[in-house]
């Protein structure tokens, strides 16, 4: 995708270096975070330097090929094994990541030459990201199908190529019927705590000139019930077996709200993102991350500096899910590179073969 007339993507490699783009500065600064070892990668993964379920997947694989290189004769093995739970650890209920991680880990956990592992890992790490990216692409065009002209989609996150190593999941049916010139509208739930919709997702929408309002979360309804909105796509973190879908936290209610109002709600999301072993939402660990994410706020002030304010009571406590699961029953359908399935354990088992 492009900024300022450049394309980029979220997430590459050069030498021993991971690249990132550094979205915990957006939309004030555009900036490429460049991580030197395996450790400042998972740290970026931690911090959410780099977000998104696509995007940490290919960052975790490319982390444990950092790890490779780093890695000398003496136990490198060991050493692989170390970095790969040090990446794994960083969050918890996003399935891409471990699934990154993964695919560059078994395809070198056998071989016994340095060179000819260090060599492999790079190579599968960047196969597991070129997928995701060509992955997101098949997504575009096949949620492009259910998108009329003149329709006013609604997006909760953010799950744009920001969230991936290019196209992203959610909008990149929006993208498609863009280019392919259907007027759409899109309204931007804002995503409290972090905002990654007026931060990210509005953000990118202006760079592709795409229409867009940024609403807050509690306007969804208002919308819904008006007949302002003809449909709702988001993404995923991880989907279960069955087809309940784990999501950023607020993605619950909204599929709520859309059934209610006769909304249909889809979920966009590469099949790098189900997980089979997990048998329903209820099993998906839910992540809690630091009260000061919804205690504190970053904004920009007259002078145009990034500063970080206090929005709550001093004496206040907050709690913090970052993550919902919304039941497979609100789903209207899942869109995948494959095709569009229903968010059932059948249509999702015959999909993943």
């Amino acid at each position: 995708m492009k900024v300022n007339n450049k394309d980029y993507q979220t997430v590459w490699m050069e030498g021993n270096e991971v690249k990132l783009i550094e979205q915990t500065k957006l939309p004030y600064k555009f900036e490429i975070y460049s991580s030197k070892s395996h450790n400042e990668t998972a740290s970026a993964i931690k911090t959410m330097i780099v977000r998104g379920a696509g995007a940490i997947g290919a960052t975790g694989a490319y982390g444990l090929a950092q790890a490779a290189l780093e890695a000398n004769n003496e136990n490198f093995k060991e050493y692989i094994e170390k970095a790969a739970e040090t990446l794994r650890s960083t969050r918890p209920t996003a399935q891409n990541l471990f699934t990154g991680i993964n695919y560059v880990y078994d395809a070198i956990k056998n071989i016994s030459d340095l060179k000819q592992m260090q060599e492999t890992a790079v190579s599968k790490a960047k196969e597991f990201a070129d997928y995701d990216a060509d992955a997101c692409k098949k997504i575009g065009e096949h949620g492009n199908s259910l998108i009329k002209d003149n329709y006013k989609i609604e997006t909760h996150c953010n799950a744009g190529w920001l969230a991936f190593v290019d196209w992203g999941s959610a909008l990149s049916p929006i993208y498609y019927a863009h280019r392919s010139g259907k007027k759409v509208f899109v309204y931007v739930d804002e995503t409290r705590p972090r905002n990654q919709g007026s931060f990210l997702t509005a953000w990118e929408l202006g760079q592709e000139n795409v229409p867009h309002a940024i609403i807050a979360d509690n306007a969804a309804g208002f919308y819904m019930k008006n007949k302002e909105i003809d449909m709702m796509i988001v993404g995923a973190d991880r989907i279960a077996a069955n087809g309940d879908v784990a999501n950023k936290i607020g993605t619950y209610e909204k599929a709520v709200l859309a059934k209610e109002n006769n909304v249909p709600f889809y979920v966009a999301a590469p099949t790098t993102t189900f997980d089979l072993n997990t048998e329903d939402g209820n099993k998906i660990p839910i992540e809690e991350r630091d009260q000061d994410e919804v205690l504190f706020i970053n904004g920009i002030d007259e002078n145009k500096n990034v500063v970080k304010v206090r929005i709550a009571s001093e004496k206040s406590d907050a709690k913090n899910p970052a993550f919902d699961v919304t039941p497979a029953k609100y789903i209207a359908g899942i869109i995948t590179e494959k095709g569009i399935v229903k968010a059932n354990k059948e249509e999702i088992k015959k999909l993943i073969g």
